[in-house]
C-alpha cells in the first residue's frame, strides 16, 4: 500500500509523518524504518523505528532511492512500513516527473505487502493525476 502526504512547503506534513512512524510502531509486530536526506529529526523517531539518512549511501536520484528501497527490503523481510521525507529533495525532479518511480514503489509496496508512506512538497493545485488517489 502506498500513502501520499502532499502539500506545500512548511504545512506540517514532517511532522505527520513523524508522528505515524512512531504510531506504527503500536500498530505491527513487523519492523518500521524511516528515510530522509538529513539527521535533524533522528531524535523525533522513536529508538525503535530505524532511521536511515540517504545522504550517507550517495542517494541523489530516483534510480538509487529506488534500489536503495529495493536493498533495504531485501536485507529484512520483517518490515512492514517504510517512511519517506523529503521525497522531492533526494531525487530532485517535480511531482509531475516521477510517475515511472512512483508506479516501480507502489509494485514493489504491493508485491512485499508493506506500507510506503512518501512526504511529497507541491502545490496542492498542481497536483499530478496519478498521484491523487494516493494521497491521505
Amino acid at each position: 500500500m502506498v500513502q501520499l502526504i502532499y502539500g506545500p512547503k512548511g504545512s506540517g506534513k514532517t511532522k505527520r509523518l513523524i508522528s505515524m512512524a512512531n504510531a506504527e510502531l503500536e500498530a505491527t509486530t513487523g519492523d518500521v524504518v524511516f528515510v530522509d536526506d538529513d539527521k535533524r529529526y533522528m531524535y523525533d523517531v522513536k529508538r525503535q523505528v530505524r532511521f536511515v539518512d540517504v545522504t550517507e549511501y550517495n542517494v541523489n536520484n530516483e534510480e538509487r532511492l529506488f534500489g536503495f528501497i529495493c536493498g533495504i527490503l531485501s536485507q529484512n523481510f520483517d518490515i512492514t512500513a517504510i517512511y519517506i521525507d523529503a521525497f522531492m529533495h533526494m531525487i530532485g525532479k517535480k511531482p509531475c516527473e516521477i510517475e515511472e518511480l512512483f508506479c516501480n514503489l507502489k509494485d514493489i509496496a504491493d508485491k512485499r505487502e508493506i506500507k510506503l508512506v512518501i512526504n511529497i512538497s507541491g502545490k496542492t493545485e498542481e497536483t499530478p493525476d496519478f498521484l491523487k488517489d494516493y494521497i491521505i
